[in-house]
């Protein structure tokens, strides 16, 4: 009998077959990480069409933001891990290095910005507010995540360090698609005729988080005080469940050549000036309501005659 792929222990689930390649067109093969990621595409457009009809906005400007913010949030999610890894291409062509998406590497905290940066192009080209463009796409930006951190499932990767609790995730040691520390390798078990390194599976903390996070900001979002807040919501809590998840990771990218985690410092970034933004925004907002109340005109009541 065949080894199973993965398997979670504490909760008694195996699984046979996780593949990494979901077919092969002309003898190149379609990785199941590709796969999820243009689901995501998809699934974010349509959730952010579902909020534009009911909002009584132009479909057509949030399709061609699609036509423009998927190209952009690529090269963002590219260039952002060329740059911060770029010690371990010394020597090479930049081109090259950059073009190299099959070789893995894609962080998401330059697609964000590569996804912001097509809405203020497509805002001022259609001159529509960017915070109204933000707010219609920040849940959809979430749902993308969520999808698309199922493609690190499929390629074993972007785990967390060695773990026995109740999720942890046994990975056949010879499959094994991310960095692998010494506790980890120090405590590998051997099942079902194989050896399995046993650590978090971040990317489903990350996804099950982001999912909630999602679903808050629909319901708020009929519900916000000012515009723009719903992008502020999403920064300040994706910052947060960022920075949770980073503590648990094997992979972490660090500033530069230091030692600091590069995506913990974004996230504490990312939470404080969008949680302080909020807390502005909310006492702009009552001031102003408050301000309209005063000058309401009081109805006078008639003299009787």
């Amino acid at each position: 009998m065949n080894a199973p792929d993965i398997f979670f222990p504490n909760l008694n689930i195996t699984l046979r077959s996780v593949p990494r390649v979901a077919f092969s067109v002309f003898g190149l093969d379609i990785y199941m990480y590709a796969v999820t990621i243009v689901i995501g595409i998809v699934a974010a457009y349509f959730l952010g069409i579902w909020w534009v009809k009911k909002s009584g906005q132009k479909v057509s400007d949030y399709t061609d933001l699609l036509l423009l913010g998927v190209p952009m949030a690529i090269v963002g999610l590219r260039l952002y891990f060329v740059i911060f890894n770029w010690s371990n291409y010394s020597g090479q062509s930049f081109i090259r290095v950059f073009f190299g998406f099959r070789d893995g590497g894609l962080a998401i905290y330059g697609g964000i910005i590569g996804a912001a940066l097509a809405a203020v192009i497509i805002g001022r080209a259609k001159k529509i507010p960017f915070a109204t463009l933000a707010d219609t796409g920040a849940p959809s930006m979430l749902l993308g995540q969520v999808i698309g951190r199922w493609g690190n499932f499929f390629n074993r990767e972007a785990f967390g360090g060695y773990t026995d609790g109740l999720f942890a995730m046994a990975i056949r040691a010879d499959q094994i698609g991310g960095p692998v520390t010494e506790e980890i390798r120090s405590n590998a078990v051997y099942a079902h005729g194989a050896y399995y390194f046993q650590v978090h599976p971040t990317f489903f903390y990350e996804l099950f988080l982001n999912a909630l996070l999602m679903v808050g900001l629909i319901i708020y979002r009929p519900r916000k005080r000012f515009n723009g807040e719903i992008l502020l919501m999403y920064f300040f809590g994706y910052g947060v469940i960022r920075f949770f998840v980073e503590s648990f990771r094997t992979d972490q990218m660090m500033l530069f050549n230091t030692n600091i985690p590069l995506n913990q410092v974004t996230a504490v970034l990312f939470a404080l000036i969008s949680g302080g933004l909020i807390v502005a925004g909310h006492i702009k907002t009552k001031r102003g309501e408050k301000e309209n109340e005063s000058v309401k005109p009081t109805k006078r009541t008639r003299r009787k005659k």
